[in-house]
């Protein structure tokens, strides 16, 4: 679950890192260094050098990042509509708010998850000072009772 969490934010950090610096004009070689450099991920570095390459020499943005399988195939799909129709930052936005919601939506079932867990493991630690200091007093209630 943390390995998808973490994929699916990194789908959604390069998307819309890409798509802001095509919308605003860069051009898409050196939009994709700049991506490919902040990242933080070097499976996704590599894919994007790939690309990199694969753009240079004329060929689809869509076939590199295919080849590599670091994205699901619908990112792949929507990056191909997206350069066939010319709009590629408007698609590149678009998976980077749809993997955005459910970056968000994995958090929150996640954090369900680790709340029951946490009121556990509270209610132990508690429950073991309670037992600290309340078993010294027995024992001692014992010893005076015992003596008379």
């Amino acid at each position: 679950m943390i390995g998808n969490l973490i994929k699916k934010t990194a789908v959604a950090r390069f998307t819309r890192t890409l798509g802001t610096l095509i919308a605003a004009g860069v051009p898409i070689l050196e939009a994709i260094t700049i991506t490919k450099e902040t990242s933080g991920n070097w499976v996704f570095e590599r894919a994007l050098g790939n690309v990199h390459d694969s753009i240079r020499e004329g060929e689809t943005f869509a076939d590199p990042l295919r080849d590599a399988k670091v994205t699901d195939m619908i990112v792949v799909n929507m990056i191909q509509v997206g350069e066939e129709t010319g709009d590629l930052d408007v698609m590149l936005m678009k998976i980077a708010d749809n993997y955005d919601e459910e970056v968000d939506v994995a958090v929150q079932s996640l954090l369900s998850l680790l709340e029951p867990a946490m009121v556990v493991i509270l209610g132990g630690v508690v429950g073991t000072i309670v037992l600290a200091l309340f078993l010294p007093l027995v024992s001692m209630i014992e010893s005076v009772s015992g003596q008379k």
